[in-house]
C-alpha cells in the first residue's frame, strides 16, 4: 500500500519520510501483524478444539458401549442362573468382547483429549513474543 504525502519542501529536502510519515507505516504495519496474528490464533484453537471434539465424542462412545456391556453382563448372569452353562457362557463371552471395545475407545478418546491440551495458541503467542522483541530490538537503536 504506497501513499503520497504532500510536504514543503525544504532547503535540506533528502527525500527522506518525514517522522510523522514513520510513525504512520510503523502503525499500519503493527496493525497488520496483529491481524495476522489473531488470524492465526483463530485456526490453531479451531484445530485444537476439534481434536478435543473427537477425544470428548470417542469417551462418550466408550461410555456407551460399556453400559451396553454391563447389560449383557446382567443378562449372563440372569442366563446363569435360568439355564446352567451354554446360554450365560456365550453372554459372557459377549459381555467381554464390549468391555474390550469400551477400553478401546477410551483409550484412542484419552490420547486425542492429550494431543489437544492445553488449548492456547501456542504458535501465534510464540510469534506475537517474537515480534515485540524484534519492535523492541529496533526501538533502542
Amino acid at each position: 500500500m504506497t501513499t503520497t504525502v504532500n510536504r514543503r519542501p525544504t532547503a535540506g529536502d533528502t527525500g527522506e519520510p518525514s517522522a510523522g510519515d514513520l510513525v504512520k507505516q510503523a502503525a499500519e504495519q503493527l496493525s497488520d501483524l496483529v491481524r495476522g496474528e489473531m488470524r492465526l490464533a483463530q485456526a490453531e484453537l479451531a484445530r485444537k478444539g476439534k481434536r478435543a471434539g473427537l477425544g470428548g465424542g470417542l469417551f462418550g462412545g466408550a461410555g456407551v458401549v460399556a453400559f451396553v456391556a454391563f447389560q449383557a453382563l446382567v443378562a449372563a448372569g440372569i442366563a446363569a442362573l435360568a439355564l446352567v452353562l451354554p446360554v450365560w457362557a456365550s453372554a459372557l463371552i459377549g459381555a467381554a468382547a464390549l468391555f474390550a471395545c469400551a477400553g478401546i475407545l477410551a483409550a484412542l478418546g484419552r490420547k486425542q483429549t492429550r494431543r489437544a491440551a492445553p488449548l492456547v495458541p501456542e504458535e501465534a503467542i510464540s510469534g506475537m513474543k517474537t515480534d515485540v522483541e524484534r519492535i523492541k530490538e529496533r526501538a533502542h537503536r
